[in-house]
């Protein structure tokens, strides 16, 4: 966590991005992954933990183990990343208010359907978009 703000899905971006510009057959360990991302190799093993049971990348033990891309890169969406890591878990940061408070209640169930809303639509966006779409590194051509 940096500032308080949940780094899952940029490490995972980060991560996938970095194995589908490796060539085939070539394993990446965690460390060195960790060290391309910056983060702790425990955090990119938290990360990489749920991309390898949707079967986005696998392991391979033994000295030329590590971690490789299990799907075709231009495959993975950035909204299917965005889904394994993140699920249904609001991006407003909705608060639970007192369940007495009438105003509460009113604006707790605003505020959770609006979420789904932004959630919808930050899934779609991100949808558009593949790990294939990064390797290159040209942002401005994410921005259409």
């Amino acid at each position: 966590m940096t500032g308080g703000m949940n780094t899952q899905f940029a490490v995972a971006v980060h991560v996938l991005t970095y194995l589908a510009g490796v060539p085939e057959g070539h394993a990446v360990s965690s460390d060195e992954l960790s060290r391309s991302a910056n983060v702790n190799p425990v955090h990119v093993r938290r990360v990489l933990g749920p991309l390898r049971q949707a079967g986005l990348v696998a392991s391979r033990p033994g000295v030329h183990g590590g971690w490789e891309l299990a799907a075709d890169a231009s495959a993975i969406t950035l909204g299917q990343v965005w889904r394994i890591l993140h699920g249904v878990d609001p991006v407003l940061g909705v608060h639970r208010p007192n369940p007495d408070c009438p105003v509460g209640r009113s604006v707790q169930d605003s505020l959770v359907a609006l979420d789904r809303v932004v959630v919808d639509g930050l899934v779609r966006e991100l949808d558009r978009h593949t790990v294939h779409d990064l390797v290159g590194g040209d942002a401005a051509s994410l921005v259409r």
